[in-house]
């Protein structure tokens, strides 16, 4: 999720520096997940819209290894509004004129870009100039030539990088990973994930193939990309997809209303999914094996996440996902290791998310071997 902040008015003025500022706080050995960090690293959320206003911002006052520091907005009474909500010292709100200037602020240590797509790239880089640790929200970018960009850059500042992959942190999609991947039930031979709602234009920008690079599929779909593929612990090897029909062609001008597509395994198996702007879909990830099935539904939301399995409910909590997800990068950030939802697993959803939509226009089958193969796997950890 993004949100648009008057980030087009964004001066194209770049500072080129590199500056090794510390993290402020010591290195800590695994001990850090333990123990709150002697000082928090400091967060600048880039971009006030829903996300960073409903989700974000309180999820960061739930953190233990990171905290909310700063703010990048162009909307004066956004500015003013949080600085006093959440005591904020001038010197750490920024518009997107000054925004480069956060290159001489030790306090803040993570950099979190939460625009609308097509704003992705600049801000990584900009950031990453500055010498700041990045998190972007998802799809990462518009296009797999500006994912590179954003990774060569993090990789030239020396600096930790991931995409918000919130869902990766919790509970009942990690024992979907972990079902899936072991092959609890058998090799998986069927999925299906459904995600979508009936948009009303209350963020435009989604709607906008410029700023968001499509409709619903890089919006909600990609839900359903990750969740197949972190079950089945497999990358498919090709897809097929078909555009919805647009019921309200108005308003779905420049992007897709909704979206079926399949994705196909080299084993054999295939996933079913469904994403629209036009009706509420179910929120569902489901898995069928050999010798039984688990699912998730609701699947994607912020919360009240319910699993099944052939051998029934998985009792497993509910969690501030946002906090978990921050924390686990603080942590990477802090210890030095490598975070479960790096930059190349952003670029390769984008690589899938455009091989979904060249299927959609041809009508032809499409193959996905050149997408970077990146997987979260269950083993890794």
């Amino acid at each position: 999720m993004h949100s648009f902040d008057h980030a087009t008015a964004a001066s194209r003025r770049e500072f080129i520096r590199t500056l090794s500022l510390g993290v402020g706080a010591s290195l800590v050995g695994a001990a850090a997940l333990a123990r709150p960090a002697a000082k928090p690293l400091g967060v600048a959320l880039v971009g006030l819209g829903k996300y960073s206003t409903g989700q974000l911002a309180p999820a960061l006052q739930q953190t233990k290894l990171c905290r909310l520091a700063g703010i990048v907005t162009g909307t004066p009474a956004k500015a003013a509004q949080w600085k006093q909500q959440y005591n904020l010292p001038d010197a750490n709100i920024y518009n997107y004129q000054t925004f480069d200037r956060i290159a001489d602020n030790p306090a803040i240590d993570i950099v979190y870009v939460v625009l609308p797509v097509a704003l992705h790239a600049e801000y990584v880089e900009r950031a990453a100039r500055a010498g700041k640790h990045v998190i972007c929200e998802k799809p990462m970018a518009t296009s797999a030539e500006d994912c590179r960009r954003m990774i060569a850059a993090m990789q030239k500042a020396g600096k930790k990088f991931s995409i918000g992959y919130r869902l990766h942190f919790e509970p009942h999609h990690q024992e979907m990973m972990r079902l899936g991947q072991t092959q609890s039930f058998g090799p998986i031979t069927h999925l299906a994930a459904d995600n979508g709602f009936r948009f009303n234009n209350d963020t435009p920008w989604r709607v906008s193939k410029q700023l968001a690079g499509g409709g619903p599929l890089m919006d909600m779909g990609i839900y359903c990309v990750q969740g197949v593929i972190y079950t089945k612990g497999q990358l498919p090897v090709s897809v097929t997809a078909k555009f919805a029909p647009k019921t309200n062609p108005t308003l779905f001008r420049e992007v897709e209303e909704g979206m079926s597509w399949q994705m196909q395994f080299a084993d054999g198996a295939v996933a079913d999914c469904r994403t629209s702007y036009g009706e509420n879909l179910s929120s569902r990830l489901r898995a069928e094996a050999a010798n039984g099935w688990l699912e998730l539904e609701p699947a994607f939301g912020y919360g009240g996440i319910a699993g099944r399995t052939r051998q029934g409910a998985m009792s497993l909590p509910n969690v501030p996902q946002q906090a978990r997800q921050m924390d686990d990068f603080a942590d990477c950030v802090l210890t030095n290791k490598p975070t479960r939802v790096p930059g190349e697993m952003g670029l390769r959803d984008v690589q899938l998310l455009s091989a979904i939509y060249r299927a959609a226009e041809t009508g032809q089958k499409v193959s996905t071997k050149d997408v970077v193969a990146v997987l979260d796997k269950m083993n890794s950890r």
